[in-house]
């Protein structure tokens, strides 16, 4: 049976790899990416291939580690420790949540916590 964090642990995986094709199809074609102060970073898989397609670029050594997580029913909240983020402006190490919505296998939403 197939749960909510699996395509979340898919997307976690491709990110690792700096793989933008399986980053994407690991969302829905209309989801969306909301930063902590509420706009919108990312919407479609068009939008959300370009914003992370440049960060996989940028950041060679780039590495996700989910240090906790919770999921209850559709949602999937985890608790991120992220290096080797290369983006001006930013520093190299997040310690970030992201709230998940998962409907029909793909992401549907994401919002950013930090």
């Amino acid at each position: 049976m197939t749960t909510s964090s699996d395509v979340i642990d898919r997307q976690v995986a491709a990110a690792n790899r700096r793989d933008i094709q399986g980053f994407v199809a690991c969302y829905a074609p209309d989801a969306k990416v909301i930063q902590p102060d509420g706009s919108t970073l990312a919407s479609g898989r068009d939008q959300i291939g370009s914003v992370y397609g440049d960060m996989f670029e940028n950041s060679p050594s780039l590495r996700v580690e989910i240090r906790n997580r919770i999921e209850v029913g559709t949602v999937v909240i985890d608790e991120e420790f992220i290096t080797g983020f290369v983006v001006p402006g930013r520093p190299t190490e997040l310690h970030a949540a992201v709230v998940y919505h998962v409907a029909n296998g793909l992401i549907q939403g994401a919002q950013l916590v930090s």
